[in-house]
């Protein structure tokens, strides 16, 4: 009996570490595939094919979010200050913010809301929605855009989006390399410390 009940607890760890390792995996593969394009709030073609090859650092809003979303975009100007008295921000680094809600956020509300936390437009920090004349198109590519770090969204029908809570640092080829979390609990001296490291 005891033999069958330490198979039993070897199989599940076994399981276990199999699930865990493949999720780590998962991450350490994921890269933006090269196909999407999408629209910037200066109403360009942003092509992640041809991005700049720089530490990126992405995250997913939308606009109309009450709390999580715009305390990220606070925090990661800050960080944005500490990199740029570092000499690394726009030479070796981007902030992407891509909003989950293309509909409502036009390219005219997401330069709003640059402008709401003071954001320079200087082409480093690249606010990104659909171009209305391919919204359907536009939209499916967001989707696999954030389904490509597992960042999960769903609008329950009041226009107030459930959506996963992290950012994504990813290296000059646009791959993953860490997450982290969103809203008050993004601590941009970690977020420093590992973007310096990976310079």
């Amino acid at each position: 009996m005891k033999k069958v009940y330490m198979i039993s607890a070897i199989i599940v760890i076994l399981g276990i570490t199999a699930g865990i390792s493949f999720f780590i995996i998962r991450d350490m593969t994921s890269k933006i595939p090269e196909h999407i394009t999408l629209l910037t709030d200066d109403e360009k073609v942003y092509d992640f094919e041809e991005s700049d090859e720089k530490l990126k650092l992405v995250e997913f809003i939308y606009t109309h979010c009450p709390d999580i979303c715009p305390t990220t975009t606070q925090r990661m100007n800050l960080l944005k200050s500490d990199l740029t008295n570092e000499g690394v921000f726009g030479d070796k680094v981007q902030f992407i913010t891509v909003t989950i809600d293309p509909y409502r956020d036009t390219a005219d509300v997401l330069k709003k809301y640059r402008s709401t936390f003071d954001i320079e437009n200087d082409e480093n920090w690249i606010f990104l929605t659909a171009d209305p004349d391919t919204l359907k198109k536009d939209q499916a590519e967001i989707q696999e855009l954030a389904n490509t770090f597992q960042f999960q969204y769903r609008d329950p029908g009041d226009g107030f989006y459930v959506h996963s809570t992290f950012v994504y640092l990813l290296d000059e080829n646009n791959k993953f390399i860490k997450k982290f979390p969103m809203g008050e609990d993004f601590d941009r001296n970690e977020v420093f410390k590992k973007i310096m490291k990976q310079i």
